[in-house]
């Protein structure tokens, strides 16, 4: 990123009148805490739906309570059945809620400041919608045109089934997008440089991926990538919407459309099935999916171009007025 770009934007600018601390390492802590709240809080109702299903399976399978890694291999199978992953992901609406519910009524912060505006706001999110489809579908037909995967169509596909899981994206999407960048972002932003705030909620949301099946390190430095794009697109819409629709696209077309593992997560119903025809973990992302190909690494930085442009313009047009 060039050293010449000023990061700073109005959701920074209101987020100073908040009551947050002034030192950036207590707002780290902070966020740690908040994150871990969340992350009980949406796990709540996906557990007690899937408790009976895991448990007959635990039986049925007539493993050892100490044998951790089939335990966690059922569990994760249980988690990806559409019945409970569908009520998992719209679940996340609640980590939105005390997100905001946080900011709102602890740090004193107007809506506006985590991105919320009305301006403009459906544009926005349209746009945010083709750009997130245009970019997931860069990397699935760049990795089939070279091939390394084979795409086909899929038979007896549910749509009804589709639009659950598009829903449910929806809401995940906009509640990591609230968390990360809405909330601690723009929260670190308004107390340092914004570049800090940038580098350190884009590894936040890497790290949060960590127990994810194959996550490794070119997953890692992707999720990390598109972390960083995600925040500068922000700062240069100067809202979250974009952001979310990019989040939620991205996820629901990469899993349900193109039929592949999302951050590690295997959707069974999609449109389309990706299958690797390549053992290269660098090109196929291994068991992690698309994420953690290097093909993703080469469409965030083709689409952190215009982004970054769209700021220096928008830098160059202030410093004129």
């Amino acid at each position: 990123m060039p050293k010449n770009i000023n990061l700073n934007c109005g959701m920074f600018e209101e987020s100073k009148k908040s009551t947050s601390s002034e030192k950036n390492i207590i707002n780290i802590v902070i966020f740690v805490v908040i994150f871990l709240i969340v992350m009980l809080a949406e796990s709540v109702i996906p557990t007690i739906m899937s408790y009976q299903e895991l448990q007959k399976r635990i039986i049925e399978s007539g493993i050892s309570a100490t044998d951790t890694q089939k335990l966690m291999e059922i569990s994760v199978e249980v988690s990806m059945m559409p019945e409970y992953l569908i009520p998992m992901l719209l679940s996340t609406s609640i980590g939105t809620i005390l997100t905001i519910i946080y900011c709102r009524f602890i740090e004193a912060r107007h809506l506006s400041s985590m991105g919320f505006r009305k301006k403009k706001a459906v544009t926005h999110y349209l746009l945010g919608l083709l750009t997130g489809a245009a970019m997931i579908s860069a990397a699935a037909l760049i990795s089939a045109v070279f091939g390394i995967t084979k795409i086909s169509l899929c038979h007896n596909i549910n749509y009804g089934l589709l639009a659950l899981y598009f829903l449910g994206f929806l809401v995940q999407g906009m509640s990591e997008e609230v968390i990360f960048r809405g909330y601690f972002m723009n929260t670190l932003g308004a107390r340092g440089k914004p570049i800090f705030a940038v580098i350190i909620s884009a590894t936040a949301f890497g790290l949060s991926h960590a127990a994810n099946s194959g996550f490794g390190l070119v997953p890692f430095v992707n999720l990390v990538f598109f972390g960083v794009f995600m925040s500068i697109y922000m700062i240069a819409f100067d809202d979250i919407w974009g952001a979310c629709a990019i989040h939620s696209i991205w996820n629901f077309m990469q899993g349900n459309f193109y039929g592949i593992n999302v951050s590690g997560m295997n959707n069974t119903e999609s449109v389309f099935r990706s299958v690797p025809v390549n053992s290269s973990d660098l090109l196929i992302g291994g068991s992690f999916g698309m994420e953690g190909s290097i093909f993703t690494t080469i469409v965030l930085a083709a689409a952190s171009v215009p982004v970054i442009i769209k700021i220096t313009k928008t830098q160059k047009n202030k410093s004129e007025n």
